[in-house]
């Protein structure tokens, strides 16, 4: 079975995805891309977060003109989703986006796509050809009576042909299924077919509590098993939901560097101090941190020091008041309201290298 680091890789600006062992982060806005000013902050602050390439919708030729103002402010490369329509396509890649999603197939005729290949051949821009369970072909749906892995890489291959055909070879593939077996029987049947980096993704995840659950079934095998270059955990909600998601199971799977990691018991009888405001406080302050730096927030006295003993950073509870530990030692003994802030002091100051 290829792995990642066999794929061809292909460049979205300064990023590079397939050929390497790095999984590259990706988000979607959910703010119409003509409203400049909200999708670029909404950008910055993903950025923030560990984004890595960004998808920004392009429904109207205002929302591909926009890209133009948008890519001047951000740090991160733009992929352009487009649907049926290839002069929004021409558009946003003259407006300067890094990467198209766009299905070959579906902007009618040969003519209208090697205009398009055309236009990312002079400009390296990669295209994405994004299979979805719900949207195959009539013929395919009517050939296999329900979504199957085979018939969404037979939709694959029709769309790849075409761009083969006119010698493209700057493509990533994605075949997202709502239905998280689906998505991993057609993920790994895909990485036996298509030397193509893979974009990884379960698409209308529905919640971050779903989603987590669903992606966590479909890509963490994948991923162990050195399959996808590209990933994108899909939220109901702000985007900014889905990066702590993609981080931790990346992490998880010993494939990101420089991600925090948090260690928090679940609590019980035995807790005597309100410590879920100080874990979430530090949950969220460490998804800006990129430090392979382990803070444990323990409730009591039971399991409390000897988990926090083998952290960088910890709180091991007791009675409205904790201990704080660092690498083993104990510091002092802080009261509840100075947990957090001495917490970030101390994440603030954290250096790999004393570890």
């Amino acid at each position: 079975m290829p792995k990642r680091t066999q794929t061809r890789p292909v460049m979205a600006g300064n990023v590079q995805i397939g050929g390497s062992d790095h999984v590259v982060i990706q988000s979607m806005c959910n703010i119409r891309t003509s409203h400049v000013d909200e999708v670029v902050d909404q950008i910055l602050k993903l950025e923030k977060k560990g984004c890595e390439l960004i998808r920004v919708s392009v429904l109207d030729q205002e929302d591909a003109h926009a890209i133009a103002d948008i890519v001047k402010q951000i740090h991160i490369p733009l992929s352009a989703d487009i649907h049926f329509d290839y002069k929004l396509a021409l558009a946003a890649i003259e407006a300067g986006a890094d990467k198209i999603r766009l299905n070959p197939g579906n902007i009618g005729s040969r003519e209208n796509v090697e205009k398009v290949v055309q236009a990312c051949k002079e400009k390296g821009i990669p295209i994405r050809i994004g299979i979805n369970s719900g949207s195959l072909e009539k013929d395919i749906h009517e050939k296999y009576g329900k979504p199957t892995a085979q018939g969404m890489i037979e939709s694959a291959k029709r769309h790849v042909d075409i761009l083969e055909d006119l010698d493209f070879h700057d493509i990533v593939l994605s075949f997202k299924s709502s239905d998280p077996l689906l998505c991993l029987e057609t993920y790994r049947l895909a990485s036996e077919i298509f030397p193509y980096p893979l974009h990884l993704g379960v698409t209308e995840a529905g919640t971050a509590m779903t989603s987590a659950i669903k992606s966590t079934l479909a890509l963490g095998p994948l991923l162990l098993d050195g399959i996808g270059d590209t990933i994108r955990i899909s939220v109901n909600g702000s985007p900014e939901l889905e990066l702590p998601v993609v981080k931790e199971l990346l992490k998880d799977c010993q494939l990101a560097d420089h991600v925090p990691n948090l260690i928090a018991c679940p609590t019980c009888g035995r807790t005597a101090w309100e410590m879920k405001p100080v874990v979430d406080a530090i949950e969220d302050y460490l998804q800006t941190v990129n430090k392979n730096v382990t803070v444990a927030i323990m409730g009591c006295a039971v399991n409390g020091p000897g988990e926090a003993k083998h952290a960088d950073i910890a709180i091991a509870g007791g009675h409205d008041e904790g201990l704080l530990i660092k690498r083993g030692k104990i510091i002092e003994k802080l009261p509840v309201d100075q947990m957090v802030e001495r917490l970030k002091m101390e994440i603030d100051a954290f250096e790999e290298a004393e570890v």
